[in-house]
């Protein structure tokens, strides 16, 4: 019987996975989660106590309008994924503002981590990743590469990582939401981005060191568009 370690047939194939825009793609997310993570909480923080629960919730819903309405005055692409996190970011104030409940605004993102864990830990068990497609977004796979076992295998535990650390995320927020509404706070603008940042970098580090394992699979930088002369 065939082990991991012995060539197939795709091992005779050079496949090539090509590396995008990594740093331009890493700089957008950072900057989203500040936007829409730490900003907001302590944009919360600082308004609930220095004038009160309203205030805070208002200033959480200035900032959205701001970090949209500034790239359309400016004419800067506004991305879809900042519409949508800031759509849901607004939704949830919204809500938190008319039940007069801080409590509504902190507990709908770990209901949104409990439902990311069954995604992703659900997708890996039917043996259909849902990070396979994610990655794509970032390299360039080849679709014969895509087929191989150990490419599944790697982006399933991938997933069941993710998973894992989405309920954590949970698990922590809730603990300190006891503890008071400004645990919690920090819970999410701190404890969380830094619970975030920490599974991204495991996550990439754990699928790098896997796809290394294949034989026949080179990675290598994509190059840069030639720019028209003028």
């Amino acid at each position: 019987m065939q082990d991991d370690g012995a060539l197939s047939p795709h091992d005779r194939i050079a496949h090539v996975i090509e590396i995008g825009h990594l740093r331009g793609a890493v700089l957008h997310g950072l900057r989203m989660l500040a936007e829409t993570v730490v900003i907001p909480s302590l944009l919360l923080y600082v308004g609930m106590n220095l004038f009160g629960i309203y205030a805070g919730l208002g200033a959480v819903l200035g900032w959205c309008a701001l970090t949209v309405g500034g790239r359309w005055i400016t004419g800067s692409r506004v991305p879809g994924t900042l519409l949508l996190t800031v759509g849901v970011l607004v939704g949830r104030t919204s809500l938190a503002l008319v039940l007069s409940s801080v409590y509504v605004y902190l507990l709908e993102p770990i209901v949104g981590s409990i439902l990311m864990a069954l995604l992703f830990v659900g997708s890996a068990v039917i043996g259909r990743p849902v990070t396979a497609r994610l990655a794509q977004d970032f390299v360039r796979l080849p679709r014969l590469l895509l087929s191989d076992r150990r490419m599944r295998r790697m982006f399933a535990q991938i997933s069941l990582m993710w998973g894992a650390s989405r309920i954590l995320d949970a698990v922590m927020s809730l603990a300190l939401l006891r503890w008071g509404i400004e645990a919690g706070l920090l819970s999410r603008g701190l404890l969380s981005t830094t619970l975030t940042l920490a599974s991204i970098g495991l996550c990439a580090w754990w699928g790098w060191t896997r796809i290394h394992r294949i034989p026949g699979v080179r990675v290598r930088a994509k190059a840069p568009e030639e720019q028209p002369q003028t």
